[in-house]
């Protein structure tokens, strides 16, 4: 067991995997355990998970720096960017950047009559123009880049170019301020330690009906309890259009989890995460990248073997450093590759 930022993990020596799944505090994974125990016994009713779906909404918005009404929950990224995608006009050109995750390309890639540029991350600024759309994660899925949010700000602001960020990689860690994005999305399962299932979208009052509520139902309604039967459509005239059903169990993990990260010091987390990547780096010979995410050559098998957790992504070792990491972690990657 350790404890980390005020909690508790019940994590092992050599747990680097959370670019690809994060671990909860122990009270967020103790609170879905008791809520399973009470749909077990028959203990549940549907608007029961109201009000974790609501906490989860206002502390993702307090994550990304936006206002709460703007966050619209979901399932999945690819899921919440498929309204965003669905909105496009026939013809409309997206800028991505090369090698970027595809559960923010192939929504946009999936729709007839769009096309999808690939652009170097560093370069993406440069191209915004011409363009309909950017699209690009915060922090890079394979190796940890970081986009220059202010020159992509700058970029599209003069062209007038609408701008998606996935911030799956770089919420929980690093601190955000996206307020003038006209979409951010990320999902819960990896730095937001929160169970697969919980995602969310937030969207700025300029692009709200740009988008498209392609899976619409009865929680996207007004008033969600008196939009389960009948027509007519009566969406919510917010972001909340946008929602989907919740995953009840996944979003009662995100009740706890994200809250619990909104109220720490994320510039402490940053320092503390950033300060074990780069002296992992500095011990492989590697310069320093400001980044929570190392991506380098080694033998996933060798790894393994001195017990790190890791994944294996673009031909490379891959590991990310959270609040619950240490420099024992550190230490048993030194080890493996020398």
């Amino acid at each position: 067991m350790r404890t980390a930022f005020g909690a508790q993990f019940d994590i092992p020596d050599g747990y680097l995997n959370t670019p690809s799944i994060g671990v909860p505090p122990v009270h967020a994974g103790e609170e879905v355990a008791a809520w399973v125990d009470r749909w077990r016994r028959a203990g549940t009713q549907p608007a029961d998970f109201d009000e974790a779906v609501a906490r989860g909404r206002q502390a993702f918005a307090d994550l990304i720096g936006a206002p709460g009404e703007r966050v619209a929950v979901g399932a999945s990224v690819s899921q919440m960017l498929a309204v965003v995608a669905a909105g496009l006009r026939a013809g409309a050109r997206v800028l991505v950047a090369e090698g970027e995750f595809t559960s923010v390309t192939f929504p946009f890639a999936a729709v007839p009559g769009v096309s999808v540029t690939e652009m170097p991350l560093e370069k993406l600024p440069e191209a915004v123009a011409g363009h309909d759309l950017v699209a690009v994660s915060v922090v890079q899925s394979a190796d940890g880049a970081i986009v220059d949010l202010d020159a992509l700000r700058a970029a599209a602001e003069a062209a007038d170019v609408p701008v998606v960020l996935d911030a799956s990689q770089a919420a929980g860690w690093l601190p955000l301020s996206l307020e003038w994005a006209d979409w951010v999305v990320a999902a819960g399962y990896k730095w937001l330690l929160s169970p697969r299932g919980s995602a969310w979208l937030a969207v700025h009052p300029r692009a709200l009906d740009r988008g498209r509520a392609v899976s619409a139902g009865w929680y996207a309604g007004e008033d969600p309890w008196q939009s389960l039967y009948g027509m007519p459509l009566r969406l919510a005239g917010g972001a909340r259009r946008y929602d989907l059903s919740p995953v009840w169990l996944a979003q009662v993990g995100a009740a706890v989890a994200l809250p619990y990260l909104a109220s720490l010091d994320l510039e402490a987390v940053r320092a503390h995460c950033v300060g074990l990547a780069d002296t992992l780096l500095e011990g492989l010979g590697l310069p320093a990248r400001g980044s929570a995410i190392v991506s380098f050559d080694a033998d996933p098998e060798q790894l393994q073997a001195a017990g790190v957790v890791a994944s294996a992504r673009a031909g490379r070792a891959r590991i990310g450093f959270h609040l619950y990491n240490t420099l024992a972690d550190l230490e048993l990657v030194l080890r493996a590759v020398r």
